[in-house]
């Protein structure tokens, strides 16, 4: 700013000056020929009261005289001329300034010469013998002026220029200096000029306004932190390049890493290098929500990774870092609680099995015995199942080592079911379905058989007088997809999140009653997991229930 009006100013004074000067040599013009007019006018007034006085002999006393007179008859015809050959002259009757002289006395005129570059000015005077006396002079041009005044007047620009440009250069930084000095925090405290009122108003209210978003913005970021510092969950926030924008202490926690470490790294996948923690963040940056287990030491953690999208490109990733330590050491206890008893069960409950076949084929009074050995039967049934459940769920919880895989068609595994609950279905009064096309997954057969059969038999065991179980085996945008689905009971909502949990029943009488493990769904989710699939379950009382396993 402070060059833009050094500039304008500066500009501003050399226009001046040099329209100053140009109107000073033209008024330095006129001023001269005006001067040179008035010469010539005296010096013909003397010079006829001097022919008048002496005769024409007074013509040849003058000598030095600069100007040019010349004397012209009446007739019009040259009597002297004092710069040449007045016999040879032409006839100057015809001239304006004589023309004039002899009707009103005098006359004058000026004629400007291209050759020579000068202006002559005439002034003729009439003499009391009735002849006209003549005197001209020469007067520069203005451009001959100019040249004759251009050194020194370019000494003097030169000198007011940079005169002008120290000024301009001292107005400049006078003008701004209270500009400068302006506090725009507080800009209501100095209005040095007038013309600044509307750009000061308006940095005032602009300042308000900041001071109340920042404001909000600080309340809102307190509140961020407080929620998330006080947050058992661990909490992350990163960009698209995995560069951490915000955390709390619960996550650097979860994750091991002290608060320094995670200053000191950019990426997140520099804290914590575990496979499960950078698929969560990869599939997360690829758009996919997704859940990994995580372990660390002793701790088991379950991470939620969601992408954030903007203008449907995902510009960040919000991860959630669940501690389950607790949750997978009950898990844990259980699983060697059913293995144990698992163990120590099964050969007494096969001998009891055996004495209870044997009871039930007359060896012993059958008046009082048969009715207990069909007990003992049917409750020793009952528990081999159970203990073959908890084997399973056993085998599964040690990722089925040694459980060999193939590629398995799930629509045929799918119609099998059907046909091994077809007796079961049609004493229930239910109605069992297979729709879909073949599809392959690579697993386990007698597992893949065991998913499919024990969600069928709950759809069946589960479901109304005259009512539907549809099982669907296709393949969805790509992925093998089982879907069982029943027109049952339903399962209330509080319950949809621990059907899956070991024994757990939503109403044990109705379990009691048409038997069951309460394993069934127990053994799904750990087949599902075994495979890599995703369990969905959605249900409604009364209405039905349906379990999605995609592969």
């Amino acid at each position: 700013m402070t060059r833009k009006i050094f500039t304008g100013i500066i500009s501003v004074a050399v226009l001046v000056m040099c329209l100053c000067s140009a109107f000073l040599i033209g008024i330095l013009y006129e001023y001269f020929g005006n001067i040179v007019s008035a010469e010539l006018k005296n010096e013909a007034y003397f010079i006829s009261k001097g022919i008048s006085a002496e005769g024409d002999e007074y013509l040849n006393e003058i000598t030095d005289f600069r100007n040019r007179i010349t004397v012209i008859n009446t007739d019009g015809s040259v009597f002297y001329d004092s710069s040449g050959d007045a016999q040879s002259m032409d006839n100057h009757s015809l001239r304006e300034e004589v023309k004039e002289a002899f009707a009103t006395g005098e006359g004058s005129s000026s004629r400007y010469s291209d050759t020579l570059g000068t202006r002559n000015l005439y002034y003729a005077l009439k003499m009391d013998d009735g002849r006209v006396l003549r005197v001209s002079g020469k007067v520069n041009s203005v451009w001959s002026l100019v040249l004759g005044v251009l050194q020194p007047m370019t000494v003097v620009l030169v000198l007011a220029i940079i005169a002008a440009g120290l000024l301009s250069s001292a107005i400049a930084k006078h003008i701004l200096r209270p500009v400068n000095s302006i506090d725009l925090n507080n800009p209501e405290l100095d209005e040095p000029y007038e013309e600044l009122a509307p750009l000061l108003k308006k940095i005032r209210v602009q300042n308000s306004r900041i001071k109340s978003q920042m404001h909000e913005l600080k309340r809102k970021q307190t509140e961020f932190s407080i929620i998330t510092e006080n947050m058992s969950e661990g909490f992350l926030i990163i960009d698209d390049k995995t560069e951490i924008l915000s955390y709390n202490s619960a996550a650097l926690r979860l994750l091991g890493v002290s608060a320094e470490d995670a200053a000191k790294s950019r990426s997140v996948l520099a804290i914590n290098r575990s496979e499960s923690f950078r698929t969560a963040v990869e599939l997360a940056l690829d758009g996919k929500h997704n859940e990994q287990p995580m372990s660390i030491g002793e701790s088991c953690s379950h991470i939620v990774s969601n992408p954030v999208f903007h203008d449907g490109n995902v510009t960040g990733v919000i991860i959630i870092i669940l501690d389950v330590t607790e949750k997978e050491q009950r898990e844990q206890l259980r699983r060697e609680f059913t293995s144990n008893v698992s163990h120590e069960l099964k050969t007494p409950l096969t001998t009891i099995y055996g004495i209870s076949d044997m009871l039930a084929g007359g060896i012993v009074k059958a008046d009082d015995v048969k009715g207990f050995s069909e007990t003992i039967r049917s409750e020793a049934s009952r528990m081999i199942t159970l203990i073959d459940d908890i084997i399973k769920l056993s085998r599964l919880d040690e990722n089925g080592s040694g459980i060999e895989k193939c590629d398995v068609d799930i629509f045929e595994t799918a119609k099998a079911v059907a046909g091994r609950l077809a007796h079961t279905a049609e004493k229930a009064g239910v109605s069992v379905s297979v729709k879909g096309e073949s599809c392959f997954v690579y697993g386990a057969p007698a597992i893949l058989e065991e998913m499919i059969y024990n969600l069928t038999e709950n759809a069946i065991k589960y479901n109304c007088e005259n009512g539907k179980v549809i099982i669907t085996a296709e393949a969805v945008n790509g992925r093998p997809v089982v879907i069982v689905e029943d027109t049952g009971i339903g399962i209330p909502d509080e319950a949809q999140k621990r059907v899956f949990e070991r024994f757990y029943r939503v109403d044990k009488s109705h379990s009691r009653r048409i038997g069951g493990t309460g394993l069934g769904l127990s053994i799904v989710k750990h087949a599902a997991a075994f495979h890599n699939a995703d369990l969905k379950l959605e249900s409604k009382v009364n209405v039905g229930t349906k379990i999605t396993v995609a592969f």
